[in-house]
């Protein structure tokens, strides 16, 4: 083909050229625009996918992550062992194991524990007028609110004095209020029942929400002696038994070293010597955020990579348009051909149209990606992180994508004979 442009610079040259191949990828592209949408699709609906479950997964870790912290990232817990019938175990925590003298000694004898409070669960029923509801009891001393990090919203802790005369004061959780006063019903100073037992109403906690799949706000707080006197019975031989015991270390570098010390004086209390197995189970509140974080981590990337696999889809339906596109214009290539362009120019086109379609569909696909995250972080409260990272990495899979699959229609289209291409209608 003669120059066109004999006095401008190579570089000139070379822009009008690429300038040309666009407009007519894109004319050509407008001309069949139901089918370019069409092939957009799967492209967007997998940039889409990939994106918005990539944002997800970290809203929903972040969340975690934030809760779990919320609660105390720097704490252990010790609980009793487990029973067994037939030699079947009942779970941790259901044999008596454990007693408030060892949470006292852990307090006293472990350097590295900052801070103890025992607790004994049940799960019992609670009534209120012609309200009752099922929910966790926890009779529980007066360090909870330091380590775990949660204090009454309304009204009041119970006392040293409450807890020594096992007094018949309960706190109650936000949820468990709300389901026997109402949304915000005025509970302090009322009168409940636990187990058939009346209780006085003196304080509601903040609410926690739900962590580790328990909700933090649907139990009620009791003194420990009372709980072990009226709603449990005293069953430990000597003292009173208790469920487990919550350990705060002064900083998460020192958990470690707090759960040897535990775990030692725990044996010698309990007379515990090789090969005797532990009467006891501790369990670190900082391993448990990183377990969970990094299965959330895996399951985001194994849906991602699923989610992935629209992109192929979408990238055989650019492909299979494209090929399509090829038959349909062979007299159009066989014309170009015939006045001089070259094979390059032809694959350079229908490269040039592949390309186009996946990355304008990559970009609508990342606008709705980022809309559905937004959507979902709005209405499941969790927040809203999207990663640049994964911003960029789905751009350059559309644009991957675009070039993969336009190479063999190209291709073909560059190849074809000329005088062949002319004969076709």
């Amino acid at each position: 083909m003669p120059d066109r442009f004999p006095d401008l610079p190579r570089s000139r040259k070379i822009s009008v050229s690429l300038s040309e191949v666009l407009a007519m990828a894109i004319e050509s592209l407008w001309s069949n625009r139901l089918r370019t949408a069409l092939t957009m699709l799967g492209v967007i609906i997998g940039i889409a996918s990939v994106i918005s479950i990539t944002s997800v997964g970290q809203g929903v870790q972040k969340s975690t992550e934030q809760q779990i912290q919320a609660l105390g990232s720097n704490l252990l817990l010790v609980t009793s062992g487990a029973s067994r019938t037939g030699g079947i175990s009942s779970g941790g925590g259901s044999a008596s194991t454990l007693t408030w003298e060892d949470a006292k000694a852990i307090a006293k004898q472990v350097p590295a524990v900052e801070g103890t409070t025992a607790f004994l669960q049940r799960q019992t029923q609670i009534v209120y007028g012609g309200q009752n509801t099922s929910t966790t009891t926890l009779g529980t001393d007066l360090n909870l609110s330091t380590i775990r990090n949660i204090s009454p919203q309304e009204g009041r802790f119970f006392n040293q004095e409450e807890l020594d005369t096992a007094a018949a004061v309960v706190v109650l959780g936000s949820k468990v209020r709300d389901d026997l006063f109402g949304n915000g019903g005025r509970s302090v100073g009322e009168d409940i029942r636990i187990q058939g037992n009346r209780y006085r109403v003196i304080g509601v906690m903040e609410p926690k929400g739900n962590t580790g799949g328990q909700d933090q706000d649907d139990r009620v707080y009791i003194p420990l002696k009372n709980m072990s006197a009226r709603i449990v019975g005293n069953n430990s031989l000597s003292g009173i038994s208790i469920s487990g015991v919550w350990l705060k270390s002064a900083d998460e570098e020192r958990l470690d070293e707090a759960q040897f010390q535990v775990t030692n004086l725990l044996r010698l209390r309990h007379n515990i010597r090789p090969p005797q197995l532990d009467d006891f189970r501790i369990t670190n509140q900082a391993d448990i955020l990183n377990t969970f974080t990094s299965i959330v981590g895996l399951f985001t990337i194994m849906i991602g990579a699923i989610a992935g696999i629209s992109l192929l889809v979408g990238g055989i339906g650019i492909a299979n348009i494209m090929l399509v596109s090829v038959v349909e214009r062979t007299r159009e290539i066989g014309i170009r051909k015939a006045v001089g362009a070259t094979k390059r120019a032809i694959l350079n086109q229908f490269l040039t149209e592949a390309v186009i379609v996946s990355c304008f569909g990559g970009t609508i696909g990342i606008v709705f990606g980022i809309a559905i995250a937004f959507g979902a972080a709005t209405i499941f409260s969790f927040p809203f992180i999207v990663s640049g990272l994964s911003v960029v990495v789905a751009f350059g899979l559309s644009m991957l994508v675009g070039l993969i699959a336009g190479v063999v229609p190209a291709r073909n289209a560059a190849q074809l004979d000329p005088i062949n291409a002319l004969r076709s209608d």
